[in-house]
């Protein structure tokens, strides 16, 4: 299972103050040096962390695949074909969601997302698709070409209670055995953290995670490298043996 690593919130702590620093890229940089397997940046409309600088310089600055998730606003589209990251991942926005609230929803704008695949691979840019744990919108994602979909978990790293847990874990797993065997490469994330990211794991047919908000906290207490490191290891199933690699934050 692979790690891509989310370094919005970099930016975030940067727009608090109006500052120069921290510097995403950078921030980047330690990401790709501590091994994981590719950078995520969320290109907003309103330009709430993340800017139009920043894809620009990562897109120079790492080896490992870039990954840029966007709306398909127009000018966000144009902005990816000029850029040309390794990976565009389309999501919904509002300008009014602390985060990215849900999955885009296929089969209310399938004409619309399906014609911003297309014009996407025509420059070259694989697309992943994050879509809700709902084997009918993953049906949507392989019948208008895209490659790659991301399952949403946020409603799983939200969950209280075991019984509701379980739900969530159901639906992920049904979502991701259905993309999967209909030959769709299978990611998932949001919300991910370092306890509930054990059971997802868990799920054979995930082939990637995409984790930022917990790992850019976890790195305000050990560094990012730290942080990486440590989601990476859990990442790979492998646990945690040392005194100091308490994943409390």
């Amino acid at each position: 299972m692979k790690l891509g690593v989310n370094v919005d919130h970099v930016a975030t702590l940067r727009s608090q103050r109006h500052t120069l620093y921290p510097d995403p890229v950078v921030a980047a940089m330690l990401c790709e040096h501590a091994g994981c397997d590719s950078i995520v940046m969320h290109l907003r409309e309103d330009r709430r962390h993340i800017q139009d600088r920043d894809v620009e310089l990562v897109k120079e600055a790492i080896k490992v695949p870039f990954n840029l998730e966007m709306s398909i606003n127009r000018e966000i589209v144009e902005i990816a074909k000029k850029i040309l990251p390794a990976q565009a991942t389309l999501v919904p926005e509002k300008r009014q969601e602390l985060t990215t609230e849900g999955g885009i929803d296929l089969i209310r704008h399938f004409a619309k997302v399906e014609r911003v695949v297309k014009e996407l691979q025509e420059c070259g840019i694989k697309v992943s698709l994050f879509i809700d744990p709902v084997i009918v919108q993953a049906k949507k994602a392989k019948a208008m070409g895209a490659p790659i979909v991301e399952f949403n978990t946020g409603k799983y790293s939200e969950s209280k209670t075991s019984q509701t847990i379980d739900v969530q874990l159901k639906k992920i797993r049904a979502a991701a055995r259905y993309a999967r065997q209909s030959g769709l490469f299978v990611a998932a994330g949001h919300g991910i953290d370092y306890e509930n990211v054990k059971e997802i794991v868990k799920i054979k047919e995930i082939e990637e995670l995409n984790i930022g908000h917990s790992i850019i906290c976890r790195a305000v207490f050990v560094g990012i490298m730290a942080a990486v490191e440590e989601m990476s290891a859990l990442v790979a199933g492998c646990k945690l043996q040392a005194a100091g690699n308490t994943v409390a934050y």
